[in-house]
């Protein structure tokens, strides 16, 4: 083994060694596993209410790997956004840069290890999505994309917690702007969204023709003219509304984690085209919203008299349909995520080279 990955793995293995000792750390994965075993406990029992058949065990895994995303984004950050400015501050990174152990090896070996602990609340849910899986209800496919990205994920955030530590004086900001980052994808790209198809809308028109009731003898049973050939129409009537265009602002939700992930793992629908879990119905969001809105519509009662009403309405189109014929974005997010992770490390390495040229004011060195 080469000796820049042997000095990278002792420095990762300091790290776990260091957050292993606490008990905290044991504590709060005790609590993740008891929390996700009553989410499922309740999903199991909420889910069969609605269904013959018993629970959707897809529903339930999908919402395990979910909840993991989202106590991950919680306390990942807590645990990497101090990784290396609380050692500055202690004045024991010192000690390591002195040694044959280079900033790289500092700062990745530091990731790998942040990464590493946010990889076990994943393995304290795993008894509960082995459960779902193995029950059945699961496609493989699903489960290696969900789990896949979902790691993914969690190190994407452990590397923008240390990396921010490296570029950031003090913990406490590092921190807090570590937690804004992960606010501003899961949350600000939702207002982003919302706010950006508000203010951006489009005249729609719609035009309604009428039918003169008074004109021919109307069945008592269905209301309608008995002689279609009888009925005539009245003058068109034209409104115009404005509608929100969120098909041009749906780009935001492609950098949302909880779009990439849903987005990024196949789901599956029932006899009508509806999803049977979060992945499908997140993932039908944002696949919906690139749709257009229709902006010239017509509505002939005349014709629909005329014909009986048995054309019917050809343009409707089933959500399993809408998804299908609109274009995945979860690699676009995926992509925006990894750039930011590397971009934040390449500066965590660059503030932590020795020698330094220029320290912020305040710094400790030793």
């Amino acid at each position: 083994m080469s000796p820049w990955i042997t000095g990278l793995g002792t420095i990762a293995a300091l790290e776990l060694r260091q957050r292993v000792r606490s008990v905290a750390w044991l504590v709060l994965l005790i609590v993740v596993f008891v929390i996700v075993g009553i989410v499922t406990l309740l999903l199991w029992f909420a889910l069969a209410q609605f269904s013959d058949e018993g629970a959707d065990n897809a529903a339930i895994y999908s919402s395990i790997i979910f909840f993991v995303l989202l106590v991950g984004t919680l306390v990942t950050p807590a645990i990497s956004g101090g990784a290396i400015n609380a050692e500055r501050d202690a004045g024991t990174l010192a000690t390591t840069q002195v040694t044959l152990v280079s900033a790289p090896q500092i700062v990745i070996g530091k990731f790998l290890a942040a990464w590493t602990i946010a990889l076990t609340f994943l393995a304290a849910a795993l008894p509960f999505v082995i459960l779902a899986v193995v029950v059945g209800g699961v496609p493989f496919l699903t489960l290696v994309s969900s789990l896949g990205v979902l790691v993914i994920e969690l190190g994407i955030v452990a590397a923008i917690g240390v990396g921010l530590s490296g570029l950031q004086t003090r913990a406490l900001f590092s921190v807090v702007t570590t937690y804004l980052v992960v606010a501003a994808l899961s949350i600000g790209t939702l207002i982003a969204f919302g706010l950006g198809g508000l203010a951006n809308q489009s005249e729609a028109t719609n035009t309604y023709i009428p039918a003169d009731y008074s004109s021919g003898d109307i069945d008592p049973t269905t209301g309608y003219p008995e002689n279609p050939d009888e009925i005539e129409c009245l003058e068109p009537q034209v409104s115009t509304y404005s509608v929100p265009r969120f098909d041009r602002v749906w780009a935001f939700l492609a950098a949302n984690p909880y779009v990439v992930l849903a987005d990024a793992s196949p789901t599956t629908f029932d006899r009508n085209g509806n999803p049977e879990d979060l992945f499908g119905g997140i993932g039908l969001g944002i696949r919906a919203a690139q749709v257009p809105p229709e902006l010239e519509s017509v509505y002939d009662e005349c014709e629909n008299l005329r014909s009986g009403f048995q054309e019917g309405d050809g343009d409707y189109q089933t959500p399993e349909e809408i998804y299908n014929s609109t274009v995945p974005s979860w690699f676009v997010g995926l992509i925006i995520h990894v750039v930011l992770a590397a971009l934040a490390l390449w500066g965590g390495i660059a503030r932590t080279r020795t020698p330094a040229r220029i320290l912020p004011k305040g710094s400790r060195i030793a």
